[in-house]
């Protein structure tokens, strides 16, 4: 993993630790119960198997526990299975719940990111790779937060019980177990960067073989006029396939890792069966004669105890795989600028005081597309108040668009500033600009879903009185008898099954339950016949009134709906207010 890499999942691990590990204290409680309730099964498990050995190989002998006694330790043994089986139960529920809680929260903080940077994010971001960011990536830190993080909390504390248990009744089992578990975390580094590496890689596999079948999808139509489908096929084929080959290497790594965990303990085992002597023992030329080593119980409880002095680390190398996972999530969302802010408290937010009115104002702007590119936007200055239409008028390409998003706030002036009610909105969060307007574009977008569900998109705690009101502002009641069902009539994704003009009076009905103070059209009646326009036109008036407009159009009849204008030129150095 490289230096940056190395950097962003430092920083990402601080900014989630604080709330995680929170969530995972419980996880590491209830397992620490599960590990003093191992070591009290190993006892008594010791002690049966111990006394039974030495009733049955020496039965003249006084045994070192009575029939009674061992029925005891059974018993004690079978109460200690289920208090363990049930403390394995809670711990799981606890890790479930702490990875619910902790996708939930970043999955919250990293849409805030998209949202705040807005449409702009498409421009240096696939579609397809914020979506995987949102859905596969983040899933997959259920590991991370499950798993993982208990996993770092305890690979020493469950261990040091253990130890302390053994050493109590045999050091130098102890001893050998130190030793051994002491050489683990050394071959765990060593199979951890190669996980990493091939974690990192699998997960871009699988975000372009996203991103080209997205972009295949879109383009079906072309792609079989174009009769280049079997092309196509084989490609994604391709790309299927080094993902398999990438996911598979990471499986081998993690074989690996299992295997080095899987020797030391071997090792410890036979280790300690050497160093507590034989047996087994020559009774002179006579047959072997078989008794059992000194502290027989102590022994097989230090055997015991063996595989549970493992076991944290074996769960540590199985969860390191979710840790690689967590450097590729922290990568991407370093590419989202804000995405690695910290998650925002889990409190409900009071219900902020409604914007009445917004006087917009314009200072300096000057803008660019590419940081030596010419300026689209050169000193533009203008004031909207309360009541106006401010035009933008000019040919294409000569900034009406650009000036639209910077409004939006989805992208910053290289110089100036827009102020709303004479706050900057380049301090203001994406959440609060936008309720400050409404915004109506060429095509409006609309779901696969419910009419109603689309109107509702816009202000989904609007009651029936407001979206009866909506519906007849913006004319809609004019073509809902049409519909099969009316309001819950079935639309598909883009608007199929609605007319432009219909289309678009769902995009007024949305600013209408908005009632934002101020309203941006960018061309609403393009690509409309003139009857469709003078009916947006009518439905755009009725909602402009009391309202700040700001308007971007060709048509003729929508600039006679502006009361002052704003002429944008090809030639950057001329700008003018009329």
């Amino acid at each position: 993993m490289s230096g940056v890499d190395k950097k962003l999942v430092r920083a990402w691990v601080r900014q989630q630790a604080g709330p995680a590990r929170r969530a995972a204290l419980p996880v590491v409680i209830s397992g620490s119960f599960g590990t003093l309730i191992g070591i009290g099964q190993a006892w008594c498990l010791a002690a049966i198997i111990g006394s039974v050995l030495v009733a049955r190989v020496l039965p003249g002998l006084e045994p070192q526990a009575s029939l009674h006694t061992a029925t005891g330790l059974i018993a004690g043994f079978a109460a200690l299975s289920v208090a363990r089986a049930l403390c394995l139960c809670v711990q799981e529920l606890f890790a479930a719940r702490a990875g619910i809680v902790a996708r939930a929260r970043l999955r919250r903080s990293v849409l805030d990111s998209v949202i705040d940077i807005g449409p702009a994010l498409l421009r240096r971001q696939h579609s397809a790779e914020i979506a995987a960011l949102l859905v596969d990536r983040i899933e997959v830190l259920d590991g991370y937060f499950a798993r993982w993080l208990p996993a770092s909390m305890t690979w020493m504390l469950f261990p040091a019980l253990v130890l302390i248990a053994v050493l109590a009744v045999d050091p130098r089992a102890a001893l050998i177990l130190a030793v051994c578990g002491g050489l683990v975390p050394v071959a765990q580094a060593v199979f951890g960067i190669g996980a990493a590496l091939a974690s990192r890689n699998q997960f871009l596999a699988m975000v372009r073989l996203q991103a080209r079948f997205l972009d295949r999808i879109r383009g079906v139509a072309t792609i079989v006029l174009a009769n280049a489908t079997d092309r196509e096929a084989e490609a994604l084929s391709h790309s299927a396939d080094d993902l398999r080959r990438r996911t598979m290497k990471i499986l081998r790594v993690a074989f690996l890792s299992s295997a080095a965990i899987d020797i030391a303990m071997v090792a410890a085992i036979i280790l300690i069966v050497l160093t507590q002597g034989h047996f087994v023992h020559l009774n002179g030329l006579a047959a072997p004669s078989i008794q059992p080593a000194p502290h027989l119980t102590e022994t097989l409880f230090a055997l015991f105890l063996v595989p549970e002095f493992f076991a944290p680390f074996r769960g540590l190398a199985l969860a390191y795989q979710d840790r690689a996972h967590a450097a590729g999530a922290a990568e991407a969302m370093e590419g989202l600028g804000s995405g690695l802010a910290a998650p925002e408290d889990e409190i409900a937010q009071e219900r902020e005081s409604p914007i009445l009115v917004v006087t917009v104002r314009a200072e300096g702007l000057c803008y660019r597309w590419k940081e030596q590119g010419p300026l689209i936007l050169d000193r533009v200055d203008f004031t909207v108040t309360p009541g106006d239409v401010l035009l933008l008028d000019g040919p294409s390409g000569a900034g009406k668009s650009t000036l639209i998003e910077l409004l939006l706030g989805f992208i910053k002036p290289d110089a100036g500033r827009i102020l709303f009610n004479d706050q900057d909105i380049a301090t203001m969060r994406g959440r609060d600009i936008a309720r400050h307007l409404a915004w109506i574009g060429q095509k409006p977008v609309l779901f696969a879903g419910t009419l109603r569900d689309n109107l509702l998109f816009a202000r989904p705690d609007a009651n029936e009185n407001e979206l009866e009101r909506a519906i007849k502002a913006a004319s809609i009641d004019s073509f809902l008898g049409h519909l099969p069902k009316g309001l819950d009539t079935e639309i598909g994704e883009g608007g199929f099954g609605l007319s432009g003009g219909q289309a678009q009076r769902v995009a007024i009905a949305r600013a209408y339950l908005k009632d934002a103070p101020l309203l941006l059209l960018d061309e609403p009646t393009a690509h409309l016949d003139p009857q469709t326009e003078q009916e947006i036109m009518e439905a755009l008036r009725r909602l402009s009134e009391g309202r700040t407009v700001i308007l971007s159009s060709h048509s003729e009849a929508m600039k006679a709906f502006a009361t002052a204008t704003l002429r944008l030129s090809s030639d950057r150095n001329r700008e003018s207010l009329s």
